[in-house]
C-alpha cells in the first residue's frame, strides 16, 4: 500500500472521500468544523504537490432523497475559510456535468460534491455508483476513517476503480497507526481506561484488548454490575443485572491474560439523579437503597492516578462519572489531568469514542493528549479487532 506521500500529484485530480458530517444550527452554519480542519493536512499537501482536489461526503441521514437543508452547499464558506481556497459546487454527485467540473479543474483548485446520500445507491454499496464517482478523479484518498466501518459505495466499493492508484489520507493513517499503537506496538505498561454505562457496550472491545494490556481501569455506570458481581450492594445505582455472569467472566479472562483490573473502591453517591441531589462518598460495595453511584470518589482517583502516572500507553475510551452534570464531573476531569500528566511524561494516550472524545473536548484536554480519535463507531470496531472494509479496500491489491 503506497502512503499519500509517495504520490506524484502533478497535474493529477485526487478524488477524496472526506468526513464532513458536521453539525449545523437552525441557520444551516457550521457549529463544529473539526472534522473539516481534520482533513486540511491532506488538501494542504495535494494542493501543495500540483494536485487538484475533488472532495465527496455525506451530511446527515437524507436516505436517498435530496434534502435542502443538508446539501453540502451550506459547508463552502466553511471549508473555504479553513483551507484558504475557494471552493467550487458541483449540485451533481455524478453524471455529465459533475465530470465536466471535475475535468476543468486547474492544479490548485478544489471542488465539492453534493451530499453522497442524497442517493440510495451510496448506502446500498451499489457498484454502478462507485464507477460513476470514479470517473472524477486520477487518484483515490481515503481520508473519512469515521465511515471506514461501513461498505458503501464512496467508502470500499469505489477503491476497486483505482487498483494502483489507492491511498489513505493523513486523518486516516494517523488514525489506523494510533489504535495499531494500543493493540499491537505500544510501549508497556499499557492501560486501558473503560468508562461509560453498559458492560454489555463494551464486551466486545474489554475482550479484544485484554491481550494486549497490562491494567484495566473500569468506572462509570458499568462499574456497579462489577460490583454486584462480586457480591456488592449498589443500592439504586445503573446495574445490569442480566450481566453478572459477564462481568466475573471478564475478571476471569483478566486474570488469565495476567491483566490488572482497577474497579472504584468508593464513589460519590446521590439520592437522586439530578444536579442538585444531596452527596455523599461511601464504599463502592456498600451503597444503600434510594442512593446511587454517579461519579468515582476520592480514594478511588488516587489508585487511577498511580496507574495511569506508570503507564506508558493509555487507551481511554468512556467517562467514569455522570460528567454531563457539574456536581459529577470532578472523576471524569481528573482522569484527564492524569492521562495529560502521563504523555507530558512521555506516554501516548488515545482517546476515542463519543462520550469521552465530547468529555475531552469540554474540559479542555483535546491537545493535551497524543491522539483523539475522530472515528466514533470506526474507532470502537477497531478496536473490538473488526476489520474496517474502507481500511481493507485500500489495502487490498
Amino acid at each position: 500500500m503506497k502512503s499519500l506521500p509517495s504520490f506524484n500529484f502533478t497535474d493529477k485530480r485526487a478524488l477524496i472521500r472526506v468526513d464532513f458530517n458536521v453539525p449545523l444550527d437552525a441557520d444551516l452554519q457550521v457549529t463544529d468544523a473539526s472534522r473539516i480542519e481534520a482533513a486540511k493536512p491532506t488538501i494542504i499537501h495535494i494542493l501543495e504537490n500540483g494536485g487538484s482536489v475533488v472532495l465527496m461526503s455525506h451530511l446527515g441521514r437524507p436516505d436517498g432523497k435530496p434534502s435542502p437543508e443538508l446539501s453540502l452547499q451550506h459547508l463552502v464558506d466553511t471549508i473555504e475559510e479553513i483551507i484558504g481556497v475557494s471552493v467550487q459546487f458541483s449540485v451533481d454527485t455524478i453524471g455529465p456535468d459533475a465530470e465536466k467540473r471535475a475535468e476543468a479543474l486547474e492544479p490548485g483548485q478544489i471542488l465539492l460534491l453534493e451530499n453522497l446520500r442524497f442517493y440510495n445507491e451510496e448506502t446500498d454499496g451499489d457498484e454502478a455508483f462507485a464507477s460513476a464517482l470514479a470517473k472524477l478523479g486520477h487518484i483515490f484518498v481515503n481520508d473519512a476513517f469515521g465511515t471506514a466501518h461501513r461498505a458503501h459505495a464512496s467508502t470500499a466499493i469505489i477503491a476497486k476503480f483505482f487498483p494502483e492508484n489507492k491511498c489513505f489520507g493523513l486523518l486516516m493513517e494517523k488514525e489506523i497507526r494510533a489504535i495499531e499503537q494500543v493493540l499491537k506496538t505500544g510501549e508497556h505498561p499499557i492501560t486501558a481506561i473503560m468508562g461509560g454505562s453498559k458492560v454489555s457496550s463494551k464486551i466486545t472491545i474489554i475482550e479484544n484488548v485484554l491481550s494486549a494490556i497490562d491494567h484495566l481501569i473500569v468506572g462509570g455506570g458499568m462499574t456497579y454490575t462489577f460490583v454486584k458481581a462480586l457480591g456488592g450492594s449498589v443500592g439504586d445505582s445503573i446495574c445490569e443485572n442480566d450481566k453478572l455472569d459477564l462481568a466475573l467472566s471478564i475478571l476471569e479472562k483478566a486474570k488469565q491474560h495476567n491483566v490488572t483490573v482497577h474497579l472504584p473502591v468508593d464513589v460519590i453517591a446521590a439520592n437522586d439523579f439530578a444536579e442538585n441531589a444531596d452527596t455523599k462518598v461511601v464504599d463502592a460495595n456498600a451503597i444503600e437503597s434510594g442512593w446511587q453511584g454517579l461519579d468515582a470518589g476520592p480514594k478511588t482517583l488516587e489508585i487511577f492516578e498511580k496507574v495511569i502516572l506508570a503507564s506508558k500507553t493509555i487507551l481511554w475510551n468512556g467517562p467514569v462519572g455522570v460528567f454531563e452534570m457539574e456536581a459529577f464531573a470532578s472523576g471524569t476531569k481528573a482522569i484527564g489531568r492524569f492521562v495529560q500528566a502521563a504523555t507530558e511524561k512521555g506516554a501516548f494516550s488515545l482517546v476515542g469514542g463519543g462520550d469521552s472524545v465530547a468529555a475531552v473536548k469540554q474540559f479542555g484536554f483535546s491537545d493535551k493528549v497524543s491522539y483523539v480519535s475522530t472515528g466514533g463507531g470506526a474507532m470502537l470496531e477497531s478496536l473490538e479487532g473488526k476489520t474496517l472494509p474502507g481500511v481493507a479496500a485500500i489495502l487490498e491489491g
